[in-house]
């Protein structure tokens, strides 16, 4: 989809990927299959660039070191640094001052136990790194024993954090840019349903949002990206948390350095979708508007293994805008595609 957005403003992509069946090969102006830790391959490919952004996490980064060292990468390698460990990201949002779930590192079975004893339970375990859509994680709950080696070894001895139960009365995420210059954009925050750890459903606008809730969520992606001094789109995902005396507060779950599942969205409902806006960030162009488009609502929903299968029943559904992603193979719980609704707004 950065492909397909940067091919609309005359841009030629060439992409990097160890798996030689990447979709976005087959929207890519060249492509190169090589391991991330092939130095020789990552060399030729910046020398064949203008600039270089990702569009997951997980990537090494010693690569990304690699590529800043020969091309402009944006977002920056220490932004990746920060944002691609789950500690060290919790750390970095908590000493800007902005709430998270209560933490701990976990790195052995008297770590997991004292961690328990202090943040409680039902707590969740998580690893560091790599996980995403509820793998690498796991449910601590109140009740029953704690066989804390047992719980750790279905990790493999991977690095974790336990983070605290947040008792959220809802789920957002602001999608927000920034560019080389400074500058800084962001889309309204947006009310995100998951189903099995899944992203399912987002609706923009967020349903019952307060307008010091929204601006509240906004100041703090803004001052996240600009602590990172961050460069493109990224996605601040957070908790609201129900107040007796006010509006929800509201809590920091994670940041992705990327363009976001709950940002899909903006393709048919806002003025600049976040993969245009990623390609003007990174480009060192004027970001875009973020306005929804003519002011409707907007509702996204996922297309999860089998759901692709009712393609033919979508487009034939008038107003439904259709996504499907090329991926070969239709597993329970891959996310095959999406389909965008454009409401009147109530």
């Amino acid at each position: 989809m950065i492909a397909l957005a940067a091919a609309n403003y005359g841009l030629k992509v060439h992409v990097f990927a160890p798996d030689a069946d990447s979709p976005a090969f087959d929207v890519s102006a060249a492509h190169t299959i090589a391991a991330y830790d092939d130095v020789a391959a990552l060399t030729r490919f910046a020398a064949s660039v203008d600039a270089v952004t990702y569009e997951f996490e997980n990537i090494p980064a010693a690569a990304a070191e690699a590529l800043a060292s020969q091309a402009p990468l944006h977002p920056s390698a220490a932004a990746l640094a920060t944002t691609q460990d789950r500690l060290t990201e919790k750390i970095f949002v908590n000493d800007l001052g902005i709430e998270t779930a209560p933490f701990r590192a976990v790195d052995t079975p008297d770590d997991l136990i004292r961690a328990l004893a202090e943040i409680g339970r039902p707590a969740v375990l998580k690893t560091r790194r790599f996980g995403y859509d509820g793998k690498g994680q796991r449910m601590i709950r109140a009740e029953g024993d704690v066989d804390a080696a047992a719980i750790l070894g279905e990790f493999g001895g991977a690095p974790c954090i336990l983070e605290g139960f947040v008792p959220f009365e809802a789920e957002v995420s602001v999608v927000a840019a920034r560019g080389v210059d400074g500058s800084f954009s962001a889309y309204e925050p947006c009310a995100n349903e998951h189903r099995d750890h899944i992203l399912a459903v987002t609706r923009v606008p967020a349903p019952g949002l307060a307008p010091q809730t929204e601006s509240a969520a906004l100041g703090m992606a803004r001052h996240i990206a600009e602590a990172l001094d961050y460069v493109g789109v990224l996605a601040v995902e957070m908790f609201l948390v129900p107040q007796a005396d006010g509006p929800a507060r509201v809590v920091v779950n994670e940041i992705a350095p990327r363009v976001h599942n709950s940002g899909h969205w903006t393709i048919e409902g806002a003025v600049t979708s976040q993969f245009a806006q990623h390609v003007r960030a990174v480009s060192g162009w004027p970001l875009g508007s973020t306005a929804r488009t003519g002011g409707l609502s907007v509702e996204m929903h996922n297309l999860i293994g089998a759901e692709a299968e009712d393609w033919a029943r979508l487009l034939a559904e008038g107003g439904a805008h259709l996504h499907l992603y090329g991926k070969g193979e239709a597993r329970p719980g891959r996310k095959m595609g999406h389909v965008t609704r454009l409401l009147p707004n109530a």
